[in-house]
């Protein structure tokens, strides 16, 4: 049998709306978005989830959710990982990105945009989330040695975000 991996894929939190001349990728987080990147956070850590890599894209919004979830989980902010490829990535670009990672690793975490993190939520498991909400997040396992076997075997353990609640744990007992 395979080994175990887990990815969780995390939306951005709540961005303010963009002020005139603002570039996209310059908006930051709102106060309820701050708010709920933290209350993530601690649902992550409650549950015993603490990866041993995040993963974001370099997008204000999205680098300021991940480093708010890291505090929470105590992951040193140091070895947080800004990736270019994460701004607005498709599924098949977040694919390729987490396929170079070392597989040393067997927790990741990826902060990142919709629709590609949704699109990709839905790939690694078919369950159909429509639309992943503002700092809304899914863990999925696969049965994988490599990173790069990751399109198959994913199975959604977690469905969570700030304004349904916790949703909680979705493995079958």
């Amino acid at each position: 049998m395979a080994a175990s991996k887990r990815i969780t894929l995390l939306r951005h939190a709540k961005a303010q709306q963009p002020a005139a001349g603002m570039a996209d990728r310059d908006r930051p987080l709102n106060e309820r978005g701050e708010q709920d990147a933290r209350m993530i956070g601690r649902r992550l850590r409650a549950a015993g989830i603490r990866p041993s890599l995040l993963l974001t894209s370099p997008a204000i919004r999205a680098l300021q959710t991940a480093r708010l979830v890291a505090r929470e989980i105590g992951y040193p902010l140091e070895f947080l990982q800004r990736e270019a490829d994460l701004y607005l990535a498709s599924p098949q670009d977040m694919l390729q990105l987490v396929a170079r990672q070392d597989d040393a690793f067997n927790d990741i975490l990826l902060c990142g945009h919709n629709p590609g993190i949704s699109e990709l939520a839905n790939q690694l498991t078919g369950a159909g989330i429509d639309h992943l909400p503002t700092c809304g997040m899914v863990v999925i396992e696969a049965q994988i040695s490599s990173w790069s076997g990751l399109p198959a075997g994913g199975r959604l353990c977690r469905f969570e975000s700030p304004q349904a609640g916790d949703i909680g744990d979705q493995r079958e007992n």
